[in-house]
């Protein structure tokens, strides 16, 4: 993957987060296109592609292994069942993709220290949504600045 070009999706599964959420928002982006959409079934994959326009501009995969092998992909969206995150996440990294992985990225701290058997390479990652917020920008400026003093704890709550 080069900087000049746009970053080749592929999608694993007809997951509605994926069809309905990430896959409209890869295409809004200037420096991303989805070229491969995989399900178990052949045909939903094909028809989710319709649904999106893209039946012409992405291939339909029948399984997940035959979207890791495609060269033409450079990274993989992971919205399968949570039981499935990490060892999915796992093939397609060590099939050279770069992974952006559905939450919870691991069902326990056992299963997520299997990831580091990802090759260093390849790019890993929670699709969480807030992490790149400037909020959490600011908030370690102010922590390393040592405007607050000696930082011993933090508690945090996540909800909408």
């Amino acid at each position: 993957m080069t900087e000049s070009r746009k970053v080749r999706w592929g999608i694993l599964s007809t997951a509605n987060i994926g069809v309905q959420k990430v896959i409209p928002a890869i295409l809004k982006s200037p420096h991303s296109e989805v070229v491969a959409l995989a399900s178990r079934d052949l045909a939903r994959a094909h028809t989710a592609l319709g649904h999106l326009g893209l039946r012409s501009h992405a291939r339909a995969y029948g399984s997940y292994e035959e979207l890791f092998a495609d060269p033409n992909v450079d990274a993989i969206y992971n919205p399968l069942p949570n039981h499935l995150h990490v060892p999915m996440t796992l093939a397609a990294a060590k099939a050279g993709k770069h992974v952006l992985c559905e939450k919870p990225i691991a069902l326990n701290a056992a299963e997520a220290e299997l990831l580091r058997q990802c090759p260093p390479d390849r790019i890993v990652m929670e699709a969480f949504m807030v992490r790149f917020h400037p909020q959490w920008h600011r908030a370690r400026e102010i922590i390393r600045s040592g405007e607050l003093g000696e930082l011993r704890a933090i508690r945090a709550a996540f909800c909408y």
